[in-house]
């Protein structure tokens, strides 16, 4: 393998970045995978993540096994599995971080600008076949939704590996809400990198050289030189051209690409994935879901398989896909995966089902309504008022008399007041084994997941009826209505899709509360990279008081319940192909 570090690739306004490039010996062309971020691509993956690293390498040997491991760099692909088969990979330390000068700005559109440059470079350089293919996770996956609603002539496709899409929706504001995730992300694992940081950051373990370019600068260069991230987001409450800049224009979205999600990715990135799959103008788009950690099954055999056929396809021209299925599945037990394929999302056979919330017996019918005209009785009118600062309401159902698949998108259907103008409500679906207790799973970063999350500010209840669904509620977020107090309003929330197959006997349950869902046994521990403790929800918080002011948002609220008002969720149940 040859390496060319630090090699210059000049953007049109004058900044220069620094790319590593890892290629073949020798002459000849070759597809280019390339990646653009801010994590340094000088610092090796298990000194800049060691808890990350360590737990991967551990559990999965076929991750380190193959490769000296020496140029492991964090969410993007080893040179070292991929040159052998004929690709260039170059990596991109993005404008403002690592050893490029800039002001750094994340996801900003001068960021997708520099990154639809860089492809441009990389498709027209001597060692290049011309075509170009993305790969990358979260921040490097998030991008590429990005660059490709520019359609830079040489992207041939892109593997979107748990990447988020819509700016606001799934990663600065769920429901409305603000999420504190953004601006420790930044704290934690861009400024740490910047560019200018210089001797006072980390050296190469394989060049010697600083990580963060060549010159220190004092803290308040740093300062000058970025954008005050988390300030920036807290001044858009709502869906404005800040967010819509930084969000991709799925019309614009032709180039093929493969769609990985997570299951366990509540809060930041599966509803991307999803949304992506759905929504782009792709012919040739391709979907696939797993669980885990955020960070494994990328660089696990079952991962580098799957990219590598599709970009044989792409970039290579073979005829490497054969039966792919649109859509592949690694549907979840208690215990394990399962990969099953599907021709569309959701799940064509999906039998949408209502579960009915008994507002009075707190539990979760199919048959209420049914029930109630049958009998003749007269209208259930019902309401629970609980302490949005530390009560939570759950419904629970009966035992499922079988075996039982939820795969899908969900939603609920609320009647809610306050006794102030607004309201935050988290609606959780969980689930719990006959012994009473909670089932929950390794998410993407939390080991205590909950099988889905929900997020909706009362005052963000307006919907966009074009692009809403039964199943996926879409909010517009951006004319706030305030609550008259006590008076009940109807809303419609959005649960991120989930996967589960729970055995009969098990039982279903949705929480309802004024606050994040806190997993009721031990706690999750720390990862190295983030600030909080993970008790539940990972880093995926709603807790600044700046955006949730105590007088507003700590107060009593009030579910209901009548004849012309029947709360439910709507369930996705795969039936067996059986």
């Amino acid at each position: 393998m040859q390496i060319d570090w630090d090699v210059a690739i000049a953007m049109d306004d004058g900044i220069v970045l620094r790319a590593d490039v890892y290629r073949p010996p020798g002459d000849g062309r070759y597809p280019v995978i390339l990646s653009y971020g801010p994590y340094a691509k000088g610092l090796a993956f298990q000194e800049g993540y060691p808890s990350a690293w360590n737990r991967m390498a551990e559990t999965h040997p076929d991750v380190t096994a193959g490769s000296t491991n020496v140029y492991q760099n964090w969410e993007v692909v080893d040179p070292e599995k991929w040159v052998p088969d004929g690709y260039v990979c170059v990596r991109v330390d993005s404008r403002g971080a690592g050893r490029s000068p800039g002001f750094l700005d994340p996801w900003s559109p001068r960021e997708t600008l520099d990154l639809a440059q860089c492809i441009e470079w990389a498709g027209t350089q001597p060692w290049s076949t011309g075509n170009v293919g993305l790969n990358g996770i979260s921040y490097y996956a998030m991008n590429q939704w990005y660059v490709a609603s520019l359609q830079p002539p040489h992207l041939a496709a892109m593997c979107v590996w748990e990447g988020a899409a819509d700016f606001y929706r799934d990663l600065t504001h769920h429901g409305g809400i603000l999420c504190t995730f953004a601006q420790n992300w930044y704290d934690m694992q861009v400024k740490s990198v910047q560019h200018g940081v210089g001797e006072r950051g980390p050296r190469s373990r394989v060049t010697g050289d600083l990580v963060c370019g060549p010159e220190t600068l004092t803290d308040e260069e740093l300062a000058r030189n970025r954008a005050d991230f988390g300030a920036d987001i807290l001044a858009h409450p709502l869906d404005d051209e800040y967010h819509r800049t930084r969000s991709p224009v799925w019309e614009r979205v032709t180039v093929p690409f493969l769609s990985s999600a997570n299951w366990g990715g509540q809060g930041l990135h599966p509803r991307g994935n999803f949304e992506g799959f759905v929504r782009a103008a792709s012919r040739e788009k391709w979907l696939e879901a797993h669980g885990i950690e955020h960070w494994t099954e990328f660089y696990t055999d079952y991962g580098v398989a799957l990219q590598k056929r599709f970009f044989a396809h792409y970039l290579k021209g073979e005829d490497a896909l054969g039966d792919w299925p649109r859509v592949r599945l690694q549907v979840r037990h208690l215990d394990r995966f399962v990969e099953r394929h599907e021709d569309a999302w959701p799940v064509t056979r999906t039998h949408w089902t209502k579960l009915y919330l008994d507002l009075k017996a707190r539990k979760l019918r199919r048959d209420l309504p049914s029930q109630q005209a049958a009998s003749g009785a007269p209208a259930r009118t019902a309401r629970i008022t609980y302490d949005s600062s530390r009560e939570m309401i759950t419904f629970t159902s009966d035992p499922l008399e079988a075996e039982t698949e939820i795969t899908g998108p969900l939603a609920a259907r609320l009647f809610v007041s306050s006794e102030t103008t607004d309201a935050d409500v988290f609606v959780i679906l969980r689930a719990f084994a006959p012994d009473g207790e909670e089932v929950v799973f390794q998410g993407a970063i939390d080991p205590h997941t909950p099988l889905a999350q929900g997020w909706l500010r009362a005052s963000h209840r307006a919907l966009d009826p074009a692009l809403t669904t039964d199943y996926r509620p879409y909010h517009t977020h951006v004319q706030p209505q305030p609550l008259a107090p006590g008076e009940p309003v109807q809303l419609d929330i959005e649960l991120w899709p989930t996967s589960i197959v729970l055995p009969a006997g098990y039982r279903l349950a949705l929480t309802v509360r004024g606050t994040d869902y806190v997993y009721p046994g031990p706690s999750g521990g720390r990862l190295s990279n983030f600030k909080n403790e993970l008790t539940g929800c990972g880093p995926f918080l709603h807790d600044d008081p700046r955006d949730r002011p105590a007088e507003i948002f700590v107060g009593y609220n009030a579910l209901h319940a009548d004849a012309e008002h029947e709360p439910y969720m709507l369930v996705p149940v795969v039936p067996g192909l059986g």
